[in-house]
């Protein structure tokens, strides 16, 4: 190797550090009850003074609220980017009960109103749970006929199902979570990945790089497996933000190589001004593969 081509290679080997980094393009969001109490206005100022710029809001039928945080998000500057539905774990889909997959149906459709007139571009969606009374195959089964159902919809108002991961003993392998999403081969049903959620049986960087561009939005949670030797067993259990055992550094790199640029929400315990403000830097270390 020449000098020419020694420099040029070191050159390049500096800017790949550089880009692995870089600062993620990704916005930071928080999930509403993590605010304290108070007005939607008062909620929301808070939120954008401790460094978020989106919230992620609970369903809600009823208009006067919705019309109330929709006015409170124009006059702070925040966005209401996605929507959580509600009626998901009490109604799942996934029931041999027509009338409760009616209602969890019902509940999607009011999360995607909901998400129009919020102008939110997502709502979270757990498809189905797992049982002794609702095998395997029957959670699939039925929670796919009924997501078909809500696409018509969904197309409609423009607005995505995000299928999120979690412990409803449900697409157990990023490959099977990537499979589900496909077999829809719609724009409107991608993955909504909750990053803590998947420590305790795998690694989120694993499930970043396998789902792809198949991820819509993130929720950010930390988990920790530590052994407490006062009863000589592992203790599982969610933590703090880096203090857990998610490599967060993984998780940048796997994010930085998917091109990932939607928004992280934090989906943690709620607090004051002060622990909203640690979570919010929390975020950028992240963010920035601190």
């Amino acid at each position: 190797m020449n000098r020419r081509d020694f420099v040029a290679a070191s050159a390049a080997l500096a800017g790949a550090g550089n880009l692995a980094a870089a600062r993620l393009p990704i916005r930071k969001g928080v999930y509403v009850e993590m605010l304290p109490k108070g007005s939607w206005e008062e909620r929301f100022r808070l939120a954008r003074a401790v460094g978020f710029e989106d919230v992620e809001l609970a369903t809600t039928p009823d208009m006067k609220e919705a019309e109330a945080a929709k006015k409170a998000a124009e006059a702070t500057g925040i966005r209401i980017h996605s929507v959580m539905n509600q009626a998901h774990w009490k109604f799942p889909l996934s029931s041999p009960d027509p009338a409760v997959v009616a209602q969890s149906i019902q509940g999607m459709e009011t999360s995607l109103r909901n998400a129009k007139f919020w102008g939110a571009d997502t709502v979270l969606l757990v498809p189905a749970v797992v049982s002794k009374e609702v095998g395997y195959k029957d959670a699939w089964d039925r929670s796919v006929q009924a997501v078909r159902k809500l696409l018509p919809l969904a197309e409609k108002l423009k607005v995505v199902i995000g299928i999120e991961n979690v412990w409803n003993k449900f697409l157990l392998s990023p490959i099977e979570f990537a499979s589900y999403v496909d077999q829809f081969k719609s724009p409107w049903v991608k993955a909504y990945f909750d990053v803590g959620n998947i420590v305790l049986y795998g690694f989120p960087q694993d499930w970043i790089r396998t789902l792809g561009k198949r991820i819509v939005k993130l929720h950010f949670k930390d988990f920790s497996l530590r052994r407490d030797p006062a009863i000589k067993k592992s203790v599982a259990d969610f933590c703090a933000l880096r203090e857990g055992d998610v490599d967060w550094k993984a998780v940048h790199q796997a994010l930085a190589g998917i091109g990932f640029q939607g928004t992280a929400t934090v989906e943690l315990p709620g607090g004051d001004e002060a622990y909203l403000r640690e979570v919010s830097k929390r975020v950028d270390l992240i963010l920035e593969g601190a």
